[in-house]
């Protein structure tokens, strides 16, 4: 499974950005998917998971009430919905998926490369 990212980009402080995420190569299975971001200087850590059905969402705190994951199975892409958006939510944000468990649970087995994301103060 191949993932591409995209949707990354400048946007001040308040603002809002909508990431995609689409599926490509050996996509019959049924894959949990979500989102991990890394900011300068640290950890990569969760930001939000959605299960196959969509019907099981999952969110980091720090991003609760201002983040929403949702996906389309049609055309395999996972989306994040970014508003109010912070400064320290400035990272690289990562798409990933795999088909045993949701992906906040495991080290999944399939990654995107990555998107940035700055918001400026």
């Amino acid at each position: 499974v191949q993932l591409q990212a995209s949707g990354g980009g400048l946007v001040q402080a308040g603002g809002s950005l909508r990431l995609s995420c689409a599926a490509s190569g050996r996509t019959s299975g049924r894959y949990a998917m979500g989102w991990f971001r890394q900011a300068p200087g640290k950890e990569r850590e969760f930001v939000a998971a959605i299960s196959w059905s969509g019907g099981s969402t999952y969110y980091a705190d720090s991003v609760k009430g201002r983040f929403t994951i949702s996906r389309d199975n049609a055309k395999i892409t996972v989306y994040l919905q970014m508003n109010s958006l912070k400064p320290e939510d400035t990272a690289v944000y990562y798409c990933a998926a795999d088909s045993r468990r949701m992906v906040q649970l495991i080290e999944p087995d399939y990654w995107g490369q990555g998107t940035l994301v700055t918001v400026s103060s």
